[in-house]
């Protein structure tokens, strides 16, 4: 067994307590105008009350159609743009309020896999500096002899050849960067780890080999997602549960197989229905759900429930009354006073 295969080989396959808890989530962009003095005219409602949870071992998958925040959400729980209001409760520390250094030692256990496998690679350092640069910055594997070594373990685990750390990212295709990204997450020995469109950008083959060596590190290294996408088939492969975002809110959060099997907030509806099946006659033959109007814009958001100027079964109350996730079933989760 090797020394990286040892780190996680005494832990359960099943699924643990909570590790990160969201709690009432808001980020607003502040809109300025002024040359001299600036002034906040209004605010882009990017998260707008957002709160889940993600148990140890767990895939949590975020999905939604561009612009409704989804990737803020992951911006906010890395820390990477500050909260506006809220919690962000990993393993009972808030991010939201601790000092930097508590953050720092935060970040060695949450990691993140960016989307654009070329763009968030540094063009000018060889891969193997890459992945070895966070050992040594945070002072993880202070000898060098030991982070070359861990380098070439790690790029065995995710598929790639030892001798690839002399290349430079140019030289390597999109499917063998984005395994370099997750190599270079790895080397932290993360808990928590925020896949942002992580197979987006790869091409349909490459996307099914990504997917399948993520769920493997997730098995082998007990290892946490927050997967962020907006593929639904590929969510569904990968994750155990299913939050749907709709304009900065979560509108509908169930198991994976009881969301896509049995949706219930007409948004989520229409969403799937908008998945092709690859079967012709199936396809011909089902129902699809064409959601009427525009995405409103999260400068000035509707009244009531975000939905309701779209929406088939909206009253004159989805316009006042700001609709609450509650549980329907067993787990299943929706806002929306109609259903």
């Amino acid at each position: 067994m090797s020394a990286l295969e040892s780190e996680t080989a005494d832990t359960e396959t099943g699924l643990g307590d909570t590790l990160l808890q969201v709690k009432s989530l808001k980020k607003y962009f502040p809109i300025t105008e002024g040359i001299f003095v600036k002034k906040a005219v209004a605010n882009v409602k990017a998260v707008d009350g957002v709160s889940f949870d993600i148990r140890r071992g767990e895939t949590l998958g975020l999905v939604g159609e561009s612009g409704c925040g989804k990737s803020t959400t992951g911006r906010c729980i890395l820390q990477l743009d500050p909260v506006t209001e809220g919690q962000i409760i990993f393993d009972g520390v808030d991010l939201a309020t601790v000092d930097r250094n508590a953050l720092n030692k935060v970040r060695e256990r949450v990691q993140v896999i960016f989307q654009d496998p070329f763009s968030s690679l540094n063009p000018r350092m060889k891969v193997g500096d890459i992945i070895a640069e966070p050992m040594h910055v945070h002072g993880l594997e202070p000898d060098k002899g030991k982070r070359e070594a861990r380098v070439a373990e790690l790029l065995s685990v995710c598929g790639l050849n030892p001798r690839m750390a002399d290349r430079y990212p140019h030289e390597m295709s999109g499917g063998q960067r984005q395994r370099v990204g997750i190599a270079r997450a790895l080397s932290m020995r993360p808990e928590l780890i925020v896949c942002d469109e992580a197979v987006s950008a790869l091409d349909v083959s490459i996307q099914a080999q990504v997917i399948n060596l993520l769920e493997d590190l997730r098995e082998q290294f007990n290892l946490t997602y927050l997967f962020i996408a907006h593929d639904l088939s590929v969510v569904r492969h990968l994750c155990h549960r299913v939050a749907v975002m709709y304009l900065g809110k979560i509108v509908e959060l169930a198991d994976s197989d009881e969301l896509f099997d049995n949706p219930m907030h007409p948004y989520t509806q229409a969403l799937l229905s908008a998945v092709p099946v690859p079967d012709p006659t199936v396809e011909a033959g089902r129902e699809h759900r064409v959601v009427k109007g525009e995405v409103p814009s999260p400068i000035d958001p509707p009244s009531g429930c975000v939905f309701h100027p779209r929406c088939s079964l909206a009253t004159d109350s989805c316009s006042v009354d700001t609709p609450v996730l509650r549980e329907l079933k067993p787990g299943h989760w929706v806002a929306c006073s109609e259903v």
